[in-house]
């Protein structure tokens, strides 16, 4: 028998709107980018995807044990990170999904829905 259920609780961050930059999480603003982990989030001053920094990102979210996958928002747009991130990601045991950055951002509440187990990479939306 399938079971449904209206409200999905579960703990952590969750995006609940966007301002013309950047993202709400309740009443906080981040004004550009955004990290976000299960247990936090926090600014990001990434302006681009030659940014992108896979220590960086992982040592602002000191997230233990090691994410499942990195969930990047390119910005207004999809775009591929270079190569070498990929690389550095995939070296480092995690998978790599990008979608721009409103995409990522309506995607991270349903994975965390999931309850997994992911870091969220979003850079600026405008």
């Amino acid at each position: 028998m399938v079971e449904l259920r209206k409200d999905v609780e579960f703990t952590g961050p969750v995006v609940t709107g966007f301002t013309p930059e950047g993202y709400k999480i309740g009443d906080q603003r981040f004004e550009q980018g955004l990290l976000i982990s299960p247990e936090q989030a926090v600014d990001w001053m990434a302006s681009g995807l030659g940014d992108l920094d896979l220590a960086t990102i992982l040592s602002s979210l000191n997230l233990s044990p090691k994410p499942e996958f990195l969930l990047l928002g390119s910005g207004p747009s999809m775009l591929q990170p270079p190569s070498a991130f990929r690389r550095e990601v995939e070296a480092a045991g995690m998978g790599l999904e990008v979608m721009d950055s409103r995409a990522a951002a309506r995607t991270w509440g349903v994975l965390r829905a999931e309850e997994r187990w992911i870091v969220g990479a979003f850079l600026p939306i405008a």
